[in-house]
């Protein structure tokens, strides 16, 4: 029963990391930090090595797919991917439709993890509020960029899903903003709404 639990937890996790990173603002990354599982996520992506694919000849499925924490990794991107299928339909009507309240919601968003953010510092001092300083200025940088028109090729997509991806993975940096940057986030959140597998 609490395995069951534990998991339906994760797989609601990962929901909230979908739908961060389905919208400009919050990074998914943020709601794993918030959420409790950043370290693990990291972890075990971190334990998909080629050493660590040898246990599939050595081995078997079994001893590779516990020691990658494979069911975590499968139920967490579970949930973030039936998010952004589900989410992308939204968002891509919003922003057509209604920015104006889009943008509002993406700002809202963006202040609460902000001020949760700031309750983690447990102490202030020069070295923090520099810190503090050089991620106001390069948001700011970022925030004032204006968003390029790249060509829907192949070389650019997964340029930008590599990018994007960084972002989505690290607490502050949303990856669907760095998309908006490149000019990919409407054509990529059509791909997901229209299932384009071509592009996805």
């Amino acid at each position: 029963m609490q395995v069951n639990r534990r998991w339906s937890m994760l797989f609601l996790k990962g929901v909230a990391m979908g739908a961060a990173d389905a919208v400009p603002g919050v990074s998914g990354g943020t709601i794993a930090f918030i959420s409790g599982i950043y370290e693990e996520l990291l972890q075990s992506i971190r334990s998909i090595t080629p050493a660590n694919l040898k246990l599939l000849v050595q081995r078997g499925p079994r001893a590779f797919w516990e020691k990658i924490n494979g069911t975590f990794l499968l139920v967490l991107f579970s949930g973030i991917l039936l998010s952004l299928i589900t989410l992308s339909r939204a968002a891509v009507y919003l922003l057509q439709n209604h920015p104006s309240l889009l943008w509002a919601f993406f700002f809202g968003l963006i202040v609460s993890s902000t001020l949760w953010m700031l309750k983690q510092i447990g102490e202030w001092n020069q070295r923090n509020l520099l810190m503090l300083v050089v991620g106001c200025v390069l948001a700011a940088v970022i925030s004032v960029m204006t968003p390029v028109e790249a060509p829907m090729t192949p070389l650019v997509i997964v340029l930008s899903g590599s990018i994007a991806i960084c972002a989505m993975i690290l607490p502050g940096i949303s990856g669907s903003f760095i998309l908006l940057l490149l000019g990919m986030y409407g054509p990529i959140m059509g791909a997901i709404k229209s299932f384009d597998i071509g592009v996805l």
